[in-house]
């Protein structure tokens, strides 16, 4: 008699996760209608950095540091990092478009002089860009020591934007 297989549930990439409450107000603490923390159903294949971090491979404050950086890379104009002067500048309300492009490209070049070239075009890549390990490189030693140095460039991020506090590293 032939052993059934189990039917593995397809991988729909989501998942549920504990985040803060947006609508929490510390005046409301203690209100059963408004928790401090929610369930929530989170895409974990909506960026690389969120795969990496719904696997267990990159920690809280490597998450917002690359939540950050995207942030900063997509304010910047991302690949595209040209500022149009030329442009006529209309009131869209939420304060001046070409001085918040200009703040994003002063703080992802703080990014680059922290990290340096390697380190930057790897942290550009996989949370600017969305590009997975697997797209950067084939060879799995490679992906293993980009990982590493991900994680590493991430931790710098966080301390530099004051994430996390620098950890102790035991030699």
């Amino acid at each position: 008699m032939a052993k059934r297989k189990k039917q593995q549930k397809p991988d729909d990439g989501l998942r549920k996760r504990t985040v803060e409450n947006p609508a929490w107000e510390p005046a409301r603490e203690g209100e059963k209608a408004f928790p401090r923390f929610i369930e929530a159903t989170v895409n974990t294949r909506e960026s690389a950095t969120e795969t990496l971090f719904s696997r267990g491979l990159l920690g809280e404050a490597q998450k917002k540091a690359a939540d950050h950086f995207r942030a900063l890379w997509e304010k910047a104009g991302g690949k595209s990092a040209s500022l149009d002067y030329s442009a006529d500048r209309v009131d869209g309300g939420k304060g001046d478009p070409l001085v918040t492009k200009l703040t994003a490209a002063f703080e992802l070049q703080r990014c680059r002089n922290l990290l340096g070239q390697r380190g930057y075009e790897n942290v550009e890549a996989v949370c600017g860009e969305g590009k997975a390990l697997t797209e950067l490189t084939p060879h799995k030693r490679e992906r293993l020591t980009m990982a590493d140095n991900l994680r590493a460039d991430l931790d710098d991020l966080a301390t530099m934007w004051g994430l996390q506090t620098r950890r102790n590293r035991a030699a």
